[in-house]
């Protein structure tokens, strides 16, 4: 037995004496627990923290997954009638697959959208989207619509805004 190991061993039978000659272990511990008990008495899980005062945090500052997530759950809720390729919410990128054109089956489009920014405005969205259409057997890249990326830009807006409005808190 090392020199370590007898020590290990003495400080064991020393607590175990102890416990049992007087209780000077369960004192501490009992003592521990109604300190813990009288400090964390003014914490929300019992019952505490109920201040209405107290600042809520700004719905553009909460971003657990890198991005803003009013933003990215709009992106996702507006473009979800398009495949989607990519959708890395650290990131903020989403990409679209090709999707046909269900009124004209010779065009087809596809969206990426970047989240570049944690508030929920314009500045933190960019939009682009490509359009082709067939010719023969190729696809040819055309522009895309007139006002097409500042339409999609606006609706997941829009989107983000009512997501953020539906979980607002209720005031009295």
């Amino acid at each position: 037995m090392t020199l370590r190991d007898q020590q290990i061993a003495q400080a064991q039978g020393a607590e175990s004496t102890r416990t049992k000659a007087g209780g000077v272990r369960p004192a501490l511990r009992l003592g521990g627990m109604v300190l813990g008990m009288l400090l964390l008495g003014g914490c929300s899980i019992f019952g505490g923290g109920d201040d209405k005062t107290a600042p809520l945090e700004a719905a553009e500052e909460v971003y657990q997954i890198g991005v803003n997530a009013y933003l990215w759950r709009a992106t996702l809720d507006t473009i979800r009638f398009m495949p989607l390729l990519k959708a890395d919410q650290n990131g903020g990128v989403v990409l679209s697959d090709w999707q046909v054109n269900p009124n004209n089956p010779e065009e087809r489009t596809k969206a990426e959208i970047y989240i570049i920014g944690r508030k929920l405005s314009a500045d933190s969205l960019k939009v682009k989207i490509h359009r082709q259409q067939k010719r023969g057997e190729d696809w040819i890249e055309v522009g895309p619509r007139p006002g097409a990326e500042f339409q999609l830009a606006n609706a997941i807006l829009m989107q983000a805004r009512l997501l953020r409005r539906n979980n607002a808190p209720l005031t009295n």
